[in-house]
């Protein structure tokens, strides 16, 4: 049969399967969750509990799971599973993450899922026999993916949630399964790497036919349904052992490929402590390395703390020039100083301590451009495509969690037989000290690639507390952009007052110490830019900057949210 729906402004058909057949799912035509008339929802005040994510079905999903009785925690395994399916660019089981939470007993969880080098992997891997690095081959295809994190991560999330895994997990499998109908963007997306597609895959895939994808299509993916009937029915071991670790192994070996059966059996999600400061007298959460996140919005932050933001105004002159000074100076350190701890000593109390952050504001001039050549990383006397998921449920637990395959699509690889993306993280080590990633970020030591270790990351899954109390989950994708974009939020709701919407929304701006330029949205003041060319930045307009989930918790208890305008991102809530 042929249905008529909505997605956002324009008239869509699609081959509607039959979801009757499973009655025990809140998935299908009449169901809480229709996969054919879905549209973006982008800023409401909900009384008492939201899910703000990348994909309408998502946060759909996410809010009937707590309706149902489950907590943040429910809510946020249920629609990462679903953003495996419907938003295959990002949202993975191929990929791996970070979860920040508060729980409303207060206590702190960040769990590490971050992805790892196989035990093949070594440090020149990718650097030719005259030591040029092969950026193409740690940025697409099989032997530039890591060992998947995100099913372990959301097991070991699973203990602090209320409802089997079992009924988590199965919206995800009646989409896969059933299918769903793809949205505009999704649809050019395909279309426009259907050559990669086709390039790096040893199998047929889901994600390419012999016409162009169209708005409105409907996208089966049953091998990827198999997959998580495998977890579903056997936990992390239906992933991480048995036929789905042979996909992969089997995947690896006809591309290329060095992950292995033992890199898969040995993965494990860690719990790590927290970054803590304060700043202007709120409590900053946000997570530890190997993100880069939580080290760099609290060097930011703090070094812009003494400053007046609030009289200076929202991207002033002024407060625009100081925030690329102290973007520059914490990206440095970023270089110099960050990586994964268990193979590095990251020197995280001298990184945020008020006499250090002073030393490395002393040399700011409000009135001219610094050069990133004469700046480098403090001395210290020790040794783009992602998605993230925001949270808060009535009882006032608070999850925000963002996941990534790294590049759009990731690797471009799909499992054979398995159907999801691997993603292409090691990318994010540095493949050679002073050679620049896809993002632009250069590294050393600190990050260089050694087996089982985990590579570097800027993905902020951040939260924020006022007098002890929720007051605001933020995060957001984008690869290098995504510690300024947290940074810039925060900013704006805490100094400037702004609402969730407007501080979502409004143009960013990002400087990440190299290259030395300053990017800038559209909609960013002309005459902003002007002044700073002329105090001697080099600014360059690019496409959008991130798509941040926030939710902000007013005086009277209700959350206000916004999912960004930048994307198809969505709110659901009650």
């Amino acid at each position: 049969m042929k249905l008529k729906f909505i997605l956002p402004g324009i008239l869509l058909c699609a081959a509607v399967s039959s979801f009757a057949q499973n009655a025990g799912s809140i998935v299908g035509v009449g169901k809480q969750v229709d996969p054919y008339h879905y549209q973006s929802v982008k800023s409401v005040t909900y009384n008492k509990a939201c899910v703000a994510s990348a994909h309408p079905i998502a946060s759909e999903v996410g809010l009937v799971i707590m309706r149902k009785g489950g907590n943040a925690f429910d809510a946020m395994i249920a629609t990462q599973l679903t953003l495996a399916v419907v938003y295959p660019d990002a949202g993975n089981l191929g990929g791996g993450g970070f979860l920040t939470a508060r729980r409303s007993d207060g206590k702190l969880i960040t769990i590490d899922f971050r992805e790892t080098a196989s035990s093949q992997a070594t440090r020149d891997m990718y650097l030719d026999k005259n030591g040029n690095a092969q950026l193409n081959l740690s940025q697409d295809g099989h032997l530039s993916s890591g060992v998947p994190g995100t099913v372990a991560g959301l097991f070991a999330i699973h203990k602090y949630a209320k409802l089997p895994f079992s009924e988590l997990i199965q919206p995800a499998i009646d989409l896969a399964e059933n299918g769903y109908a793809i949205s505009a963007r999704a649809a050019r997306e395909l279309n426009s790497l259907k050559n990669e597609f086709l390039k790096y895959n040893t199998k047929p895939t889901a994600f390419v036919k012999s016409d162009p994808w169209k708005e409105g299509d409907t996208l089966y993916q049953p091998e990827l349904a198999a997959t998580l009937k495998r977890i579903r029915d056997h936990g992390a071991k239906g992933f991480y052992e048995g036929e789905t670790a042979k996909l992969i192994v089997e995947e690896m070996k006809r591309g290329n490929g060095i992950l292995n059966y033992d890199d898969l059996k040995n993965y494990v999600a860690k719990e790590r402590p927290p970054i803590t400061f304060s700043y202007r007298g709120y409590e900053i959460v946000s997570f530890p390395p190997p993100s880069s996140g939580g080290l760099l919005i609290a060097e930011m932050l703090k070094m812009i703390e003494k400053y007046p933001m609030s009289s200076y105004g929202f991207e002033s002159v002024k407060s625009t020039q100081l925030m690329i000074e102290v973007e520059r100076r914490a990206y440095a350190d970023r270089a110099q100083h960050m990586g994964d701890p268990d193979f590095w000593k990251v020197p995280e109390k001298t990184l945020m301590s008020d006499a250090y952050l002073a030393e490395r504001m002393k040399d700011y001039d409000p009135s001219h451009a610094s050069k990133s050549e004469n700046i480098t990383a403090g001395v210290v006397h020790e040794s783009d495509q992602t998605t993230h998921i925001s949270i808060i449920d009535e009882e006032g637990n608070m999850t925000a969690v963002t996941t990534t395959l790294n590049n759009s699509y990731g690797s471009k690889t799909v499992v054979g037989g398995a159907g999801f993306f691997l993603n292409d993280e090691m990318d994010d080590f540095s493949v050679k000290p002073g050679v620049p990633n896809m993002f632009g970020a250069v590294g050393g030591d600190a990050n260089a690639i050694a087996p089982g270790k985990r590579m570097l990351s800027s993905m902020t899954p951040t939260l924020v507390l006022k007098n002890g109390k929720p007051f605001m989950v933020v995060g957001t994708p984008g690869g290098t952009t995504i510690c300024t974009s947290v940074f810039q939020s925060i900013v704006d709701v805490i100094d400037y007052n702004m609402s969730a919407a407007d501080a979502v929304n409004k143009p960013k701006f990002h400087h990440q110490w190299l290259p030395d330029e300053v990017v800038i949205e559209k909609g960013f003041s002309p005459d902003v830019k002007d002044a700073l060319e002329k105090m001697g930045y080099t600014c360059k307009n690019r496409g959008a900057i991130g798509r941040t989930e926030l939710i902000k918790i007013l005086p009277d208890g209700k959350r206000e949210a916004a999912a960004d305008s930048r994307g198809d991102d969505s709110l659901a809530g009650y």
